[in-house]
């Protein structure tokens, strides 16, 4: 017979439940980052091979990919390079206006959010 002052550390609230049970974690759900367009601009003055070397050295265009935009730049005022992450596309901007300018070039290139 279990006495009313008795302390039983498995049944401490009365219920007869011995605290076991199935844990479930929530997860937060993740949202994909935003993604940004790294455009190329034209000019009068940049030489298309330097246009050309900037989207293999800087983007990874293989030489006829890099032909291919450099051509759309010239022929529509603007092109895609790629797509990136916001952090990414921001250094590759920021690499291909740095890379312009040590070489006295007027290249011009942006991001905008796709």
């Amino acid at each position: 017979m279990k006495d009313s002052g008795d302390n039983n550390d498995d049944n401490k609230d009365g219920s007869g439940n011995t605290g076991t049970g199935i844990v479930t974690k929530t997860r937060p759900k993740t949202k994909k980052p935003s993604l940004y367009k790294v455009l190329l601009l034209n000019d009068d003055y940049t030489p298309m091979e330097f246009v050309v070397h900037i989207l293999e050295k800087i983007f990874g265009k293989s030489r006829e990919e890099a032909v291919d935009v450099m051509l759309h730049v010239h022929r529509h005022g603007v092109g895609i390079c790629g797509i990136f992450t916001f952090e990414v596309a921001e250094t590759k901007v920021a690499q291909v206006i740095e890379f312009s300018r040590r070489h006295q070039h007027p290249l011009q290139c942006t991001m905008e959010k796709e």
